[in-house]
């Protein structure tokens, strides 16, 4: 037997959809507004993932552009059929107050690493859309109905409608098909077909503490539907459980029969912080007695670890530092609402560089210059090494430690006229910005390259140059506070937040330019290292 460790995907990873197809596993995570939309992962042996190519790499496919933090990406769901996969997402354009602009669409391919379609509108009545293929070859969208009437549950419940491949759309009158449990937050629908019941498969309680996965079954995909009398997998109850949030799950069989399911936790931290954001875990389960999914190690709550009965595959380890000698950028990579592009960027301009154009502020929603990886692990040293030469103090680029326009750190080169070029630090906590650094900058002269370097350790953040990469001299204040960056801060300032941490790479120039052209920064690598609990 293969024992693997929860999460089995760390960092940004949530809303797991997992399929098999043969031998072959794969999982379908949101990316909420980072672009590419949707992650997806392969594995042979469920314990070893790799990552692939993003499918809506055209913004014919997701416009994101002014989408608001949070926004885009929801609740993917991957399936598969008669060789085609099928990707129903959600793009999700407004969602603050009491109405949500959820419009759902449908893309398709017959080859998972290639191309996939331009995307099929289906409707706009909720989010965590989902497909089902019946076996007598009809196909079904489920998705959670969103009620914005305010003596209303918003989450009234669970709806059913025909999709007919051929002619491309919803058809028939949509059926609401389940209402929910006292348990409330009914969301992220998914049928499965066994021993002659339709199950459904739900999340409930909200993506905070009270999140788990609940049950309903019925002879008829229309119901009526019997919940099941507990939940499948939940850690509101369980608050020394290491993985909490647990929730939003879909279930897999084994090319052995057995059965898993995949789902959302997340691991706090001091101040119960979740800076990594909603990561992807699995757990056995199986059928009992009475026809339900339980849990193959007893109880509600998920363990850390898990076995598979399947031959190990292993997968390539990313390299410690990433080099920019590259024709495009690989997977790990994201940019934010838009893609890159000659207007954000170039890998060829100067060959080895990563070279980015300076666009809007960073806390645009609109045309940021900006690419940035997930942090996967808690305690890291990251270090950005940049080429530069500004010439107004309205230019800047650097390094960022940023989890959304609301909550960030950015360390970066700037200019100054007096002093020529400098370095500087913004905090954005909330609706507060400061600069930690007691001078309000270090100054560099005619200085146009340097390394900047962040350490990670828990909630505390601490920021390095270097003019040489040997000698490292601290800016600012060492272990600043950076619980700000998970999803928890937010019930601070009145936003929801649902996405995690990353680490950036980015280029600004608020002057708008000269002649039609903006400033460019350079950047050769990013390494991402990872340290021990007790390293100094």
């Amino acid at each position: 037997m293969l024992t693997g460790k929860n999460p089995i995907i760390p960092g940004f990873h949530p809303d797991p959809s997992i399929l098999r197809v043969g031998d072959d596993y794969y999982i379908a995570t949101s990316t909420f507004q980072w672009f590419p939309g949707v992650q997806l992962y392969h594995s042979k042996d469920l314990v070893n993932w790799e990552e692939l190519p993003s499918p809506l790499r055209r913004v014919s496919q997701l416009d994101m552009k002014g989408n608001p933090n949070s926004g885009g990406i929801w609740g993917p769901c991957l399936s598969y059929c008669d060789g085609t996969f099928y990707l129903i997402y959600t793009n999700t354009k407004n969602f603050h107050g009491i109405f949500k602009d959820t419009p759902n669409y449908l893309v398709t391919t017959t080859d998972l690493y290639g191309e996939w379609s331009e995307p099929v509108y289906l409707n706009s009545s909720g989010f965590d859309p989902s497909l089902f293929h019946d076996d007598d070859g009809k196909k079904y969208l489920l998705n959670m109905r969103w009620d914005h009437r305010m003596e209303r549950n918003d989450f009234s419940g669970i709806l059913l409608q025909e999709y007919s491949e051929k002619e491309k759309r919803l058809v028939g009158e949509p059926r609401l098909i389940f209402e929910g449990t006292a348990t409330g937050a009914t969301e992220a629908p998914h049928i499965y077909k066994r021993n002659g019941y339709y199950y459904l498969m739900l999340a409930e309680g909200g993506t905070m503490y009270n999140h788990g996965v609940q049950l309903a079954r019925s002879k008829s995909i229309f119901g009526p539907y019997e919940a099941d009398p507990q939940p499948l997998l939940t850690t509101r109850n369980n608050p020394e459980s290491p993985l909490q949030r647990t929730g939003h799950a879909s279930l897999v069989e084994t090319q052995t029969g057995d059965l898993y399911v995949a789902y959302l936790c997340a691991r706090p931290i001091d101040k119960g912080c979740s800076i990594l954001g909603r990561e992807t875990a699995i757990s056995q389960v199986y059928f009992d007695k009475d026809g339900w999914l339980r849990l193959k190690d007893g109880g509600v709550v998920p363990k850390e670890e898990f076995s598979v009965n399947l031959p190990e595959c292993k997968v390539n380890a990313p390299q410690e530092r990433f080099d920019f000698d590259i024709e495009s950028l690989p997977p790990a990579y994201k940019t934010l609402r838009i893609p890159f592009d000659e207007n954000m960027g170039s890998l060829s301009e100067r060959k080895g560089y990563l070279r980015l154009y300076g666009h809007d502020s960073i806390t645009s929603w609109h045309n940021l210059s900006l690419v940035a990886r997930r942090l996967q692990h808690h305690n890291v040293e990251v270090t950005a090494e940049l080429e530069f030469d500004p010439y107004d103090f309205q230019q800047m680029a650097g390094l960022t430690v940023y989890y959304d326009s609301y909550n960030f750190f950015y360390f970066y080169m700037s200019h100054d006229e007096k002093y020529g070029n400098v370095l500087r630090i913004i905090v954005r906590d909330g609706m507060k910005f400061y600069n930690p650094v007691p001078t309000g900058a270090v100054y560099m002269n005619d200085i146009k390259k340097v390394w900047l370097r962040a350490v990670i350790k828990g909630t505390k953040i601490s920021f390095y140059c270097s003019f040489d990469d040997f000698i490292y001299v601290e800016v600012g204040p060492e272990n600043l506070d950076c619980s700000n960056l998970c999803d928890e801060a937010y019930v601070s300032i009145g936003h929801e937040g649902h996405t995690g941490t990353f680490i950036g790479l980015t280029c600004q120039d608020l002057t708008g330019g000269q002649n039609g052209k903006t400033i460019h920064a350079d950047f050769k690598s990013l390494t991402y290292r990872v340290l021990d609990e007790n390293e100094e």
